[in-house]
């Protein structure tokens, strides 16, 4: 099979596309995908670049990726839940015991798998998982709902869009922030205000906001600090917690690591059905482009998703 893979860390330039990959294995508790297209997300370039490697080491050659949309082709003796032909989505990051997602085929472990809501096409589907579920899980973190005003950093970003989407499901009011080019996509998805961080600092009266969850880090993050309530709280799925910044303003600031579980792709999936959350895909590549996806990615100005088309 065709796999996109790294024999050492560095920039895009180390990515090749291999032909002659076997197919992986189901032992262990997996379930075999074909994989129809597969999403970039930032974790895929700190993970080819070695920003990891200290935290979880690869061995070489490494299938790159994370988020998958396909169809089931077999499964591990045991496993329950999925039988061939079944369109599904999940993470098949190697990271978290799954082969890889830039790849012909896939093996991934059963419990971050879930089946495709129905309507959704493949492209869609595999831009959901790792980007839907961090803002799924960040959101139920900061106990997001109704009467309390959430901000939303990276709002154009593909957490960004989804957290937006889910946030003003759950009744909150949305502040976002975004590229100035990006304004009227946000609000387009729900957001009650829009700041365009390229003008410069927040609004002076941009302050007592119950919650931040940051999906851009940088500058934008620490000067959400501001913003905050006494006792407010912080989620960061782009920065380590600043523990200077959250004593100096008396909240909490906390960094996510995001755990895709059935549970919660199933939750997305019912958002998705019943409208609440619409996905967007920026571009798309095929895998022989997987190096001029990366690059686009890392480009940013990035409305949603960038997606590799795996079978075109």
């Amino acid at each position: 099979m065709k796999a996109a893979q790294i024999t050492q860390y560095g920039d895009a330039g180390v990515i090749a596309v291999s032909a002659d990959i076997p197919r992986p294995s189901t032992a262990g508790g997996k379930v075999l995908v074909e994989v129809h297209a597969a999403s970039i997300n930032p974790a895929d370039s700190a993970i080819r670049s070695g920003y990891m490697h200290q935290m979880v080491p690869l061995h070489f050659p490494a299938t790159l990726g994370i988020d998958i949309a396909g169809v089931v082709v077999g499964a591990d003796p045991g496993v329950g839940g999925f039988a061939p032909g079944d369109k599904v989505f999940g993470m098949a990051s190697i990271m978290a015991g799954g082969s890889g997602a830039f790849a012909e085929y896939a093996a991934l472990p059963a419990g971050m798998l879930a089946k495709m809501p129905a309507g959704l096409s493949f492209t869609e589907a595999a831009a959901l998982p790792l980007a839907g579920v961090s803002a799924l899980q960040g959101l139920e973190t900061l106990k997001v709902g109704k009467c309390r005003t959430v901000l939303i950093l990276g709002g154009s970003g593909g957490v960004g869009t989804i957290a937006v989407q889910i946030a003003k499901n759950l009744g909150a009011r949305v502040i976002a922030v975004c590229r100035g080019s990006s304004v009227d996509y946000v609000k387009s998805l729900g957001a009650d205000q829009v700041i365009d961080f390229e003008n410069g600092a927040f609004p002076a009266d941009l302050r007592d906001i119950d919650s931040v969850f940051d999906g851009a880090g940088g500058e934008a993050y620490k000067s959400s600090f501001a913003a905050l309530k006494k006792g407010g709280t912080t989620v960061s799925v782009a920065a380590q917690p600043d523990a200077e910044l959250s004593a100096k303003f008396g909240v909490t600031a906390l960094g996510q690591m995001t755990e895709v579980t059935t549970a919660r792709l199933e939750r997305l999936g019912q958002l998705v059905s019943a409208g609440s959350v619409r996905v967007h895909v920026e571009r798309t590549f095929p895998l022989s482009k997987v190096r001029d996806a990366f690059l686009a990615r890392e480009a940013g100005h990035l409305k949603g998703k960038i997606v590799l088309q795996i079978r075109e």
